[in-house]
């Protein structure tokens, strides 16, 4: 199993669950979204504490995920308090599982190299600048997600390890035949059903909400009428690629530059070669046998063409005479490439080279040797960097003179934005989220928040976005978060309080004509009686968007007509409304033949996800875990 775990681990499935932990990083980040009031911890695992810092991040993490996804619209969420405290309890729930996963690994043996670490960082595209590893941008990303070197590789060699644990599994899961057909026949049924909704609208004139249920809920639920703190924000941004070189790139510089940069120019030898590969998979010394007898034939003057054509273990080379196109160095297995640049001259073949892919006999076809790149190939590669490079020069020295006259003029950015060259920017009154780029970023709005700005209306210092991209940031206005007076949400709180009575009235009236519809009354009977429709749907599907979600479900769920007494339901809908669904027949088709690959991965991935989930809850069911309640505050 071990063995299975660790081959898995590099696997496909292996780097996109590491790829979704990191990018889940770069478009969150590390906000100060939280408050710490204790630092008892949020969980506890067979004895291992999962700290609040650890659920901080995390939860920034999610609340950040959210915010992207549902945009303007996320402050309307956040204010429901019932929603948020679930998605805490998600994220503790999260962290259980992986702890589970952690303790599970170790008890496996898996781990992760420094090596293997270190090849992660470096490919990763958000430590890259132009395809490059940059060492300042990975230092500049994982401190924005409040990480240090050290932290970061471990936390990254714990989801790397948990990787392993993951793929292995998914891996190893497989379906049958007959599971295949028989999910794909689920999947594709139809039910027949009648149903009619019951609608809250119906008792709403029963339903009084009075001025005192208006004023307890609101002294009960403070936390969900508190308006955000608010800065309005004065800032300059300086921008290496927004400045113009102090003198213009003459032509006798790009010239100079060429002759200094020529090493830089030169075109790699390249190599064309043909091969014949002998498959050593099944029995390598057999393959060696037979490669040497090529290699003889070879030497005896017979065609390489044709010989690779009729004996070559590579396919598709074969078709083309063995040719492998133009290769340079880097290209190929080591040892072959080795050979390749050693034959000296355009027909020569080599002896018999082992590869980690056989034994090849490899030809030289064609060499094109190293050779310089001419002025006029790259001078415009030449003037773009000139440039680049008199920008920076240009930006760093202004940045100098912003930093001091930001400090020495602490109560104006006028003379910073003079000697930067740039006009002073502002924003209205926003909370912290809603802070415009580039200010969003947390260590720019953790900055802007800070007692040094809020309240001495000082410059803050120079502060980096990105690479040769600075802001300095001042606030202009500051509200603190502060409680909604009552009067302005009042018609707010009728509304949901209006909303609630009616759905439990609704919901009583259902439960009652519900006992009706399972005695002798019809449907259509109890729709007449309280003058609501009755709608059918003839071919409903699992993934049906003509009726609510609920009812759908509902309706999967009723045993077959025939099968049991039941073949109704009662629903409650999300609004507060509530449904009757009656099932009146199922069709499943037939499904013969062979099953696509689409599918089948689809239904194999589904199985592997359940059995995963199933693994973690008995992982859980036979620890000890705890989960004291959360002590966390909101921060709009």
């Amino acid at each position: 199993m071990l063995e299975k775990i660790r081959e898995g681990s590099q696997g496909p499935a292996a780097k996109i669950v590491l790829g979704l932990v990191i990018l889940s990083f770069a478009l969150a980040g590390i906000g100060g979204y939280l408050g710490q009031t204790t630092e008892q911890p949020v969980a506890e695992v067979n004895g291992v504490k999962i700290s609040q810092t650890k659920f901080s991040r995390a939860y920034s993490n999610e609340r950040a995920r959210l915010e992207q996804q549902f945009g303007e619209y996320f402050a309307q969420i956040a204010a429901d308090p019932n929603y948020m405290a679930q998605i805490r309890q998600g994220v503790v729930d999260q962290l259980v599982q992986q702890e589970l996963q952690t303790q599970l690994a170790k008890e496996l043996g898996l781990r992760v190299s420094d090596e293997q670490v270190k090849k992660a960082i470096v490919e990763m595209p958000y430590f890259q600048n132009g395809g490059e590893f940059s060492n300042d941008r990975y230092l500049q990303v994982i401190r924005q997600m409040n990480f240090q070197p050290d932290s970061f590789r471990e936390y990254l060699r714990d989801e790397m390890t948990r990787a392993q644990l993951i793929s292995a599994v998914a891996g190893t899961d497989f379906v049958l035949k007959n599971e295949l057909q028989q999910s794909i026949a689920l999947q594709q049924q139809t039910r027949a059903i009648d149903y009619a909704v019951l609608s809250k609208e119906l008792v709403k004139d029963e339903v009084s909400v009075s001025d005192e249920e208006v004023q307890n809920y609101y002294d009960l639920n403070q936390t969900q009428f508190q308006a955000p703190e608010l800065v309005a924000v004065n800032y300059i941004e300086l921008k290496a690629e927004d400045l113009a070189p102090a003198e213009p790139v003459t032509e006798e510089a790009l010239k100079t530059y060429y002759e200094e940069q020529k090493n830089q120019y030169l075109e790699p030898e390249r190599r064309r070669v043909s091969h014949i590969l002998v498959d050593a998979s099944e029995d390598a010394e057999a393959a060696k046998q037979k490669a040497d007898e090529i290699l003889a034939e070879l030497n005896n003057g017979a065609d390489f063409a044709v010989v690779a054509e009729e004996k070559s273990d590579d396919v598709v080379s074969a078709e083309l005479g063995g040719d492998l196109d133009w290769i340079e160095r880097d290209m190929m297995d080591p040892a072959f490439e080795d050979a390749a640049f050693t034959l000296a001259e355009v027909g020569d073949v080599s002896e018999v080279v082992e590869s980690e892919f056989g034994f090849h006999i490899i030809k030289l076809t064609d060499i094109q040797r190293q050779q310089a790149q001419s002025f006029e190939d790259v001078k415009d590669d030449l003037r773009a960097e000139l440039e680049k490079a008199a920008k920076i020069d240009a930006f760093y020295q202004k940045q100098t003179r912003v930093a001091e006259l930001a400090f020495e003029m602490a109560d104006s950015l006028q003379d910073a934005a003079e000697a930067a060259g740039v006009e002073i920017k502002s924003t209205e009154l926003v909370s912290r989220n809603a802070l415009p780029e580039p200010l969003n970023s947390p260590a720019i709005s953790n900055t802007i928040f800070t007692p040094e700005l809020l309240e001495d209306r000082v410059n803050s210092e120079v502060l980096e976005v990105a690479p040769e991209h600075i802001v300095v940031v001042r606030v202009a206005e500051h509200k603190a978060a502060a409680t909604k007076p009552l009067e302005e949400v009042s018609a707010q709180i009728k509304t949901q309080l209006s909303n609630e009575k009616a759905s439990t009235l609704i919901a009583e009236k259902a439960q009652s004509l519900f006992e009706q519809l399972q005695g002798s009354s019809t449907l259509a009977e109890i729709a007449k009686a309280q003058n609501i429709e009755v709608k059918s749907v003839t071919e409903l599907k699992r993934r049906s968007y003509d009726v609510p979600p609920a009812i759908a479900a509902e309706a999967f769920k009723l045993p077959q007509p025939g099968v049991a007494e039941t073949e109704s339901a009662l629903v409650e809908l999300g609004n507060g409304d509530s449904a009757f669904v009656v099932l009146k027949s199922v069709t499943t088709p037939e499904v013969d033949g062979k099953v696509d690959a689409q599918q089948k991965q689809s239904i194999t991935a589904s199985y592997a996800n359940k059995n995963y989930l199933e693994l973690l809850a008995a992982l859980e069911a036979k620890s000890e875990v705890k989960r004291p309640q959360l002590q966390v505050t909101e921060q709009q």
